[in-house]
């Protein structure tokens, strides 16, 4: 049995949780309404979910949880109705860090359940960790996370492609994720403290 069978769905909500917050707070910098601010906490919460299980052949996760759109319409309320400073953008790329790892390697896993093979098992958690951002950016009108440097999709696609290797060679999902995800955490929280980026193309 997987040890961490019964976190899972807790797991999961948290990852929801930081990326609506993330879109909440797109609307809250451009001084949007409150409508405003749950359609971007939604469609950031559950942006790459959807498209893994629309791509996947899954049910789509949020139409049958009624506790995901809970969270994100939470979420954007919350951040509606307390001052901007208490945000802190650097605090929030902390928090979103933590997310994406783990959303990536639990869309990989998701994947691997439905039996997609192990390639595309990966690229699917780097959707998870990352379309949601994607979406969010284009409806803010901002450089899109693909248009940036940093290493963003590179740490989602560590976690869920290391998650992927090491269930394939037979270790065991209950130890393989945390590895991952610490693994794809750690990779991130090196680009937000020392500023990695990824070369650029100069020819």
């Amino acid at each position: 049995m997987n040890p961490l069978a019964p976190f899972i769905p807790w797991i999961d909500l948290f990852g929801i949780a930081v990326f609506a917050a993330s879109g909440a707070l797109a609307a809250a910098r451009r001084e949007q309404t409150l409508v405003t601010f749950a359609f971007f906490a939604l469609v950031t919460g559950v942006g790459g979910g959807t498209v893994r299980d629309l791509l996947i052949d899954a049910p789509v996760f949020w139409v049958r949880d009624w506790r995901v759109a809970a969270v994100c319409l939470s979420t954007a309320a919350l951040i509606w109705l307390t001052p901007r400073r208490w945000w802190n953008v650097r605090a929030l790329d902390w928090f979103d860090a933590v997310g994406l790892a783990a959303y990536a390697v639990f869309g990989a896993g998701k994947a691997l359940a439905y039996g997609v093979p192990p390639v595309p098992a990966a690229l699917m958690g780097v959707v998870t960790g990352c379309v949601g951002g994607i979406i969010r950016d284009v409806l803010a009108g901002e450089p899109s996370i693909l248009m940036r440097p940093e290493l963003y999709v590179t740490a989602a696609a560590l976690a869920a492609s290391l998650f992927v290797l090491l269930t394939w060679f037979g270790i065991a999902p209950g130890i393989a994720a945390p590895i991952a995800a610490l693994t794809g955490f750690t990779l991130r929280a090196f680009a937000i403290a020392r500023g990695l980026k990824l070369p650029a193309y100069r020819r």
